[in-house]
């Protein structure tokens, strides 16, 4: 698929995902609910699932954003990146997106925004120092596909949602620990059942969730890699861009677990994660995939 035959397909996508989340929040608030023996449990989690939803569409951006450490710039201050974002921006028939850097000497960048009409692009001051042009397109290439295929909407309204289900079973497991179960001996068999259930789901949702969102996370980065080069005909450009990332040893001093995802790169240096837990997928199969591309 192309970067435009995509986008409408992404849009589907993202309102199943949002759909399947207020569904298992549901679901995970009627266990909750029913194990706590409160009604009152289920409404609250229907009516945050839905608010939270509604508030993730409309401001998961200036949520990371804010998260992130990053300021606006303009046209003045920051020429060589407006002047590249807005090249490509004109070669892929996009709106020119504000454009966001983050004071960290780390080389990284990340796409964000419910939309392109509304879509931000957030570089660190490492990127910009430490690439050279053909690398620095590459990147913004690959940051404006996501903008293009609608990826950005998907991945920031994750960021928020997978860190409120994390909540609720924390929530869950402090009532739990402080002596909310001992209701239920005098429930019988099934109250202790349901209290053991929900101690189980206040381990594995947040578990599952995440898993979701990093395999979302590892496809969608694939994708865009694949778009970026096409943008700017010039694989080598991001294949240069993503090892010389990879090999800077500097941490990101404002990354943190739940925007992890949303970087172009991994944000944590030196870290050994398994491969299932990893918010990106290897960089030597990404590097690969762009030098063995025909464009």
């Amino acid at each position: 698929m192309t970067i435009y035959t995509q986008a409408d397909k992404n849009t589907r996508l993202t309102w199943i995902y949002i759909t399947g989340f207020l569904i298992f929040v549901i679901g995970v608030g009627y266990v909750f609910a029913q194990a706590m023996n409160n009604s009152v449990i289920l409404v609250v989690a229907v009516i945050f699932s839905t608010l939270m939803s509604f508030a993730s569409y409309w401001w998961s951006d200036k949520i990371v954003l804010a998260m992130s450490g990053a300021k606006e710039v303009t046209h003045e201050n920051a020429k060589e990146i407006y002047h590249i974002v807005e090249n490509l921006c004109i070669t892929a028939g996009l709106p020119v997106p504000k454009i966001y850097v983050i004071n960290d000497p780390s080389p990284n960048a990340f796409a964000t925004g419910r939309d392109p009409e509304h879509a931000v692009i957030a570089v660190t001051t490492g990127l910009a120092e430490k690439l050279e042009k053909k690398e620095l397109e590459g990147v913004i290439a690959h940051e404006l596909s996501h903008i293009g295929n609608r990826d950005i909407l998907l991945s920031t309204i994750i960021v928020v949602l997978v860190g409120f289900v994390a909540l609720m079973a924390d929530w869950f497991r402090r009532w739990a620990w402080f002596g909310g179960g001992d209701g239920d001996r005098d429930r019988g068999q099934l109250g202790l059942i349901l209290f053991i259930a929900g101690i189980i789901l206040s381990i594995l949702a947040p578990l599952a969730a995440m898993l979701v969102q990093l395999a979302i996370s590892r496809k969608r980065e694939f994708l865009a890699d694949a778009d970026g080069a096409l943008l700017t005909r010039y694989p080598e450009g991001l294949a240069g861009a993503l090892e010389k990332i990879s090999a800077d040893p500097t941490p990101m001093r404002h990354a943190n677990r739940a925007t992890a995802h949303l970087f172009i790169a991994n944000p944590f240096k030196g870290k050994k994660i398994s491969n299932l837990f990893q918010t990106h997928p290897p960089i030597a199969e990404r590097v690969k995939r762009l030098r063995g591309m025909d464009v």
